[in-house]
């Protein structure tokens, strides 16, 4: 299949393509575990994208589903687990014995591939790196929490140092919050407007189809589904004023897609064999 493309963005100046690892370098190690994330820094990605659920007394957690079912050897949804709960169930195992979940040797395990990773872990791990890595931390909703989620997000990256004033006037937060919720992005920008915000698409919409967002949100994100089926979306979106992050970006077609259309940033498992793609390592 091919499609139509626009002429490739060849603005002047333009900076390389930023490549996001998809919950860690996920098609190597466990999607979302330390393990993961150590990969992707190791594997050169600028940033790392993270879900996020609040457990039911109040930690942040980094894991994409509703439910722990599909990523650990337990059952319940998140926001009725605890913490400890959590700290007690394998989230790696599946990916090393292709889904048989069953209960790993404790003494023989790593727990960076096993254990449930908290955000405020994540932080530290990129606080600690000996580069620039920067955050791209989805808020999941519907959920029982609602806007307690953000109170909590805000609240712990106000504590990292990366949602009060800037420090200088040329810095710029490593950090940014994305959401299909247009809702959750205006409770982050409302407590902490310096952090940016990507408003995640599954479909373009009529009212977006023209490159506008939600009223304070910078960037994009729209899926790889909408630039097979909208490529002249990405020029739209900068002509706006905008930034465009694409998710989730494996196959090397897309890849070559992306690079064509001009966008900013793509958010891939294979962040290693991705920057190999677009020449940046």
């Amino acid at each position: 299949m091919t499609y139509a493309r626009p002429a490739q963005d060849r603005r002047p100046g333009r900076p390389a393509i930023s490549v996001i690892a998809h919950r860690g370098a996920s098609e190597d190690a466990p999607e979302h575990t330390l393990a993961a994330y150590r990969r992707a820094i190791e594997d050169g990605a600028d940033a790392l994208e993270c879900d996020v659920r609040l457990t039911a007394d109040g930690h942040l957690v980094c894991v994409h589903d509703r439910r722990v079912n599909r990523t650990s050897n337990g059952r319940g949804s998140v926001s009725a687990l605890e913490l400890a709960d959590l700290a007690t169930l394998d989230f790696g195992s599946w990916k090393d014995d292709n889904g048989a979940n069953e209960a790993p040797d404790r003494q023989h395990e790593d727990p960076e591939r096993t254990s449930v990773l908290t955000l405020e872990r994540l932080l530290e791990l990129v606080a600690d790196a000996d580069r620039r890595v920067e955050l791209a931390i989805e808020t999941k909703h519907p959920t029982r929490w609602a806007g307690q989620v953000e109170e909590r997000l805000v609240e712990l990256l106000t504590r990292f140092g990366y949602a009060g004033p800037a420090p200088r006037t040329d810095w710029a937060s490593p950090v940014r919050v994305m959401s299909f919720s247009a809702r959750s992005l205006h409770r982050v920008r409302a407590a902490a407007p310096g952090i940016p915000g990507v408003y995640l698409m599954q479909f373009l919409t009529p009212r977006h189809r023209d490159g506008r967002l939600p009223p304070g949100v910078g960037i994009a994100g729209p899926g790889m589904r909408i630039l097979r089926a909208h490529p002249e979306y990405v020029a739209r979106a900068h002509r706006a004023g905008h930034l465009v992050h694409v998710w989730t970006v494996n196959d090397s077609a897309d890849v070559e897609l992306c690079q064509e259309l001009g966008v900013d940033a793509v958010i891939t498992n294979r962040p290693k064999q991705v920057r190999k793609q677009l020449g940046l390592g």
